[in-house]
């Protein structure tokens, strides 16, 4: 196929063209932004948890225009031109927009998902403790969901634990346990940003049209591995780093929801006869 003759940035197709430049647009309001105005777009445009405070339900389209910082955008709009203008001139522009948005979309609704597990429970222990605030369960949430204690907390839990009946000790913890929900660390208000979810998606689809076709890998590039496995290997690997990396800020999960949302996007394309694209 001469797709894969042309000339590196010759002939873009318009679709990645324009996501191109879109996502490079905003990555540029973003550091604009924050250097001229102390403003941080992607506090304002970044998928929070649907819990949070922040959350809107427009993130759930903008986040994946949104970028962290160099390293990110360049990985990622370079593996969509590099793979993403060969799906476009094979399937068309209309169904690889469908595509990008649908994994996009996707990886969103995993990575909600995802949270809401990690999350849930700390949500209903700290509800449950401010019902019936107690040291005991104070000392028990901070163990579980902050870590180990500092001098300060188990002063604070020895001494409320000598005078359980004073209001002032419930009111304070109840406060404590409010300012950490509301701190990044407990993870409720981080927003997640970027379009890897529909780059994972377009890795796996173009593992799937063209399975056997060799890649060059930048950390071994004297041993070209085939597309499939490749995407086979990159699925593992996320999905171990999902189970393995808790404090990772990477959203590995919304990684493996583009590539599953791909997955089921394409075969459903195999087998329905419906061409309205």
């Amino acid at each position: 196929m001469n797709i894969f003759r042309s000339r590196p940035f010759a002939n873009i197709p318009p679709v990645v063209k324009n996501l191109l430049i879109i996502n490079i647009l905003m990555f540029l309001a973003f550091m604009l932004l924050r250097s001229t105005a102390n403003t941080n777009l992607n506090q304002v445009l970044g998928l929070y948890y649907f819990k949070s405070e922040y959350f809107r339900p427009y993130q759930i389209v903008t986040y994946m225009f949104m970028h962290g910082d160099h390293w990110h955008i360049f990985m990622n709009m370079f593996m969509l031109w590099m793979f993403g203008r060969i799906l476009e001139q094979v399937w068309g522009g209309k169904r690889f927009l469908i595509y990008y948005f649908f994994t996009a979309l996707g990886a969103a609704a995993i990575h909600m998902l995802v949270l809401h597990l990690e999350l849930g429970p700390m949500l209903r222990d700290a509800a449950a403790f401010s019902n019936t605030p107690s040291p005991e369960l104070f000392d028990l949430f901070i163990k579980d969901y902050v870590g180990r204690p500092t001098e300060q907390v188990i002063s604070f839990i020895r001494a409320w634990d000598n005078n359980p009946g004073n209001a002032s000790y419930a009111d304070q913890a109840i406060i404590m346990v409010d300012n950490w929900l509301n701190t990044p660390g407990s993870g409720i208000n981080v927003p997640t940003v970027g379009a890897s979810g529909a780059i994972f998606g377009i890795l796996l689809a173009f593992g799937m049209i063209f399975p056997n076709m060799p890649l060059m890998l930048i950390f071994l590039p004297m041993f070209p591995i085939k597309a499939k496995y490749m995407v086979i290997g990159m699925g593992v690997l996320e999905l171990i780093a999902g189970l393995s990396w808790s404090s990772s800020n990477i959203a590995h999960f919304a990684h493996l929801g583009g590539m599953l949302f791909g997955f089921i996007l394409i075969k459903y394309w195999n087998t329905t006869r419906q061409d309205f694209y």
